[in-house]
């Protein structure tokens, strides 16, 4: 991500905060009443609704190349950049959904397409402060990784949910029938949106990175745990205890049984994998004795 989109993101992350936390303090309500912010903290179906209006409007900039590009035109002035926002989407979004598109229009990014990507970021991190003020952000990111779970063993399914050709009504057709009413509305709603975007890629990885995100916001890395047999609950403490002291900070585990490791334990946090499955020094083994 170049500077001038990175700088670009924060400042529309910071804006959805100003637009949805509460107002405490004298400073706070003071700026409040003059950036035109919400008094109040905005309640979970609020964000939820938020988020839904948020990615409507990136699948409109995702298929309008000229809309996104007039959207980024460094030659245009800001001002009338969002001006722009405001003919185009004035009579169809809420205020805060619009004010927020009006910030992303004022920004300089690096491509238009980073509009695109900057306001799925903002509608997900919506969806993730509904859950966190419902008390149910620690489930949606349980539910995210247990459906990437399902995706990543089910060669078919992560064949047509991957498959950037096919129609999005079929893929978001397959997902209301796996999901309606057997999750949280904030995973239903963020798997159906971005896993029937444009630039899915990989299903699997998506799915994935949505769980980091949420796990993030829990303020934890990721250890993702690969055993032959279901650990006990001592023994994920004891693991989460160590991986906490070697990392520096908290680790939440996501555990997934494998009988192919054959024994110990395969574990992933971010890009570093510690292989100690029997199966992987089985190979190492095998592959000393050929040489």
């Amino acid at each position: 991500m170049e500077a001038s989109t990175r700088a670009a993101t924060v400042e529309v992350r910071e804006r959805l905060a100003e637009l949805t936390r509460p107002a405490s303090g004298f400073v706070e309500r003071a700026k409040d009443r003059l950036t035109g912010a919400p008094a109040r903290a905005a309640t979970g179906p609020e964000l939820l609704s938020l988020a839904d209006e948020l990615f409507a409007v990136s699948r409109v900039l995702d298929s309008q190349l000229t809309l996104r590009r007039a959207m980024a035109d460094p030659a245009v002035k800001p001002e009338d950049r969002a001006a722009l926002v405001r003919r185009l989407f004035g009579s169809q979004l809420s205020s805060t959904a619009l004010d927020l598109v009006e910030t992303i229009a004022r920004q300089r990014w690096s491509r238009p397409i980073d509009l695109v990507e900057a306001t799925v970021t903002v509608a997900t991190e919506a969806a993730l402060d509904a859950a966190d003020v419902d008390g149910r952000l620690d489930g949606v990111e349980d539910e995210l990784f247990r459906f990437g779970r399902i995706v990543a063993g089910d060669r078919e399914l992560n064949r047509i949910l991957s498959d950037r050709k096919a129609p999005a009504e079929g893929r978001r057709a397959l997902l209301d029938r796996l999901l309606s009413g057997r999750v949280n509305p904030v995973t239903e709603l963020l798997l159906r949106n971005v896993l029937t975007g444009a630039h899915v890629g990989t299903a699997e990885i998506a799915i994935e990175r949505l769980s980091d995100v949420a796990s993030r916001r829990r303020g934890q890395s990721v250890a993702r745990v690969t055993t032959a047999v279901p650990l006990t609950a001592a023994q994920e403490q004891q693991l989460t205890s160590v991986l906490g002291r070697l990392y520096g900070r908290p680790v939440g585990l996501q555990v997934t049984v494998e009988p192919d490791v054959l024994g110990g334990l395969v574990i992933q946090v971010g890009d570093e994998v510690i292989d100690g499955s029997i199966a992987h020094r089985l190979e190492a083994a095998r592959r000393r004795l050929a040489g």
